[in-house]
């Protein structure tokens, strides 16, 4: 035997094989972890503003999102500037072949204006005005009367949102509850009378505080009247209202730290903020709430659903060609597309038990559905059926490792099956059906498909939970993170404007699933400790 036929027959060639398979399939993560990190992190840091002198003597300003080699032209490289401004240009990008730049410039009194629409505008002051009249001009005079009076618009903004979406949003709550009150009497033929006479009175009494707090916004808008004018490339200028600017910063002269104070003020605005101009500006709050409330809500479904049949598989049915039949069933049920889980949540879940509930006790709100129709509980519940094999599986190989002697230790000490079954099995399985939950949370978590028919929506006007009773709305649409990248990456007008952010919802998703995770896992692992069971 020569030494090729030693090499081949020693098996090492299968170690390196195999060690290979791992170190790609490493190489795969990392670059997916990495292309995330790298575009989502960046999105939040104030990038500098260049002002390009062309050879043909336009003036472009900008920043700079992207460099790339000219198609068909080696060695030439081109620009891509972000000039924002869309509702002066028509577009936020523009393509700038190097070869063409005269000179370039970061001019100290450049600002960029985030605006609650339109996205960013940049551009030097020209004026602050206010009630129409001239109040400075000038980069200089314009910036410090500018930052003096910010901080009173954005107070004043806030107040609006606030008055809009609390009181206002409380007094719509109340009216929609009174006239269904008033139509669930009339079902029962009761027109008139002191009941009737009362949710009248209630109703007007909610006309008149609806006209007041409009009347409350009207005047907080007209008495914030202060606007900031702003010249733009190819003498183009720009009022804005200052109760309608977000933040405005001049990045040319931010400082290391001033930089990383905006960009954590703008992560913490990511997470904690609601979204604005369709999804592709401000926050995510309403779609990280609806991910991880669907994703308990969904767990709180499949682990006793999944881990009751498996019990009944694996302790109790007897075992033979029907259990095996079911056990293929439940496998196969984990490669079925998760689409054809979402036909089944909107034709079992929301057309048939959510139409019936309406029928019986929500027939005062007909023909507007209430659990007819898309909601978190149905996609909770169409997610825990595509979830549930894999509780299924991983409770029953943990089933099938605890060692039969436990069981009949504790029989013979006097235990009934049931005290053995809670008491002895459940503890040792447990590491095992937090593995298959963990497994569950993060498909669930990432799962868009199925959400898209049962109860998913791009923008959700309100969250499930809020302060009405019952407090927790099982029957109201949501946001999804999932959904959310879908939805701003190709669905949205302005996809180049939005592509930043699609990486950072990305990565916020990814962070969660990893939080969800790890909680569960140091779970497991204290279980684990506490039983000494090897069980996965």
């Amino acid at each position: 035997m020569n030494g090729r036929q030693r090499f081949w027959r020693s098996g090492d060639p299968f170690i390196w094989l195999t060690g290979s398979a791992v170190a790609i399939a490493l190489l795969m993560v990392a670059g997916l972890v990495g292309l995330i990190l790298v575009n989502g992190l960046g999105f939040f840091w104030p990038a500098e503003v260049v002002r390009l002198t062309l050879a043909d003597g336009a003036v472009l300003t900008g920043q700079i999102a992207q460099r790339e080699t000219i198609p068909g032209q080696a060695g030439q490289y081109r620009i891509k500037l972000k000039v924002a401004n869309r509702d002066l240009y028509g577009a936020d990008f523009l393509w700038v072949d190097e070869a063409k730049i005269a000179r370039r410039e970061r001019p100290a009194d450049v600002l960029v204006i985030e605006r609650t629409e339109w996205g960013l505008l940049i551009g030097t002051i020209r004026e602050i005005r206010e009630g129409g009249q001239v109040v400075t001009r000038g980069p200089e005079a314009g910036r410090q009367a500018l930052l003096d009076r910010l901080p009173e618009a954005t107070r004043v903004r806030r107040e609006i949102r606030r008055i809009e979406k609390g009181d206002i949003g409380r007094v719509n709550y109340a009216q929609e509850q009174a006239r269904l009150q008033l139509r669930r009497l009339e079902l029962r033929g009761v027109t008139e009378g002191p009941e009737v006479t009362a949710i009248r009175a209630q109703q007007a009494e909610l006309a008149a505080r609806y006209q007041d707090l409009a009347a409350r916004v009207a005047e907080l808008r007209q008495r914030q009247t202060a606007s900031v004018l702003v010249a733009a490339d190819g003498g183009r200028d720009k009022e804005w209202p200052l109760t309608e600017v977000v933040d405005v910063y001049w990045p040319n002269t931010m400082s290391a730290a001033a930089k990383v104070g905006h960009y954590a003020a703008k992560a913490w605005e990511f997470v904690s903020d609601d979204p604005r101009e369709s999804n592709t500006e401000g926050g995510v709050l309403p779609a990280i709430f609806g991910t991880v409330m669907m994703v308990l809500i969904m767990s709180v479904v499949v682990t006793p659903l999944g881990v009751l049949a498996a019990f009944y598989l694996r302790e109790y049915a007897k075992q033979g060609p029907f259990v095996s039949a079911v056990r293929i069933a439940v496998n196969n049920l984990a490669g079925v597309p998760s689409i054809v889980f979402g036909v089944f949540g909107v034709g079992f879940f929301i057309y048939f038990v959510g139409g019936t509930i309406d029928r019986l006790f929500y027939v005062e709100a007909l023909p507007t559905p209430t659990f007819g129709t898309g909601g978190i509980l149905w996609a909770s519940l169409t997610l825990a059926l595509l979830t549930v094999p894999v509780v299924i599986v991983a409770t029953e190989e943990g089933l099938a490792a605890i060692p039969g002697g436990m069981r009949e230790a504790s029989l013979a000490l006097g235990a009934t099956k049931l005290e053995t079954t809670v008491r002895v099995v459940l503890p040792a399985v447990m590491p095992s059906i937090l593995t298959g939950l963990i497994l569950a949370m993060a498909r669930a978590a990432g799962e868009v498909a199925p959400l898209m028919l049962t109860g998913v929506v791009k923008l959700a006007p309100s969250l499930p939970v809020d302060g009405f009773w019952p407090f927790l709305h099982l029957d109201r649409k949501f946001m999804h993170l999932g959904f959310h990248i879908y939805d701003v990456g190709f669905q949205s007008p302005n996809v180049d404007a939005a592509r930043p952010m699609v990486f950072a919802t990305t990565l916020l998703l990814l962070t969660i699933v990893v939080l969800m995770n790890l909680f569960a896992i140091a779970l497991r692992n204290r279980l684990r400790r506490k039983y000494v069971i090897v069980a996965i």
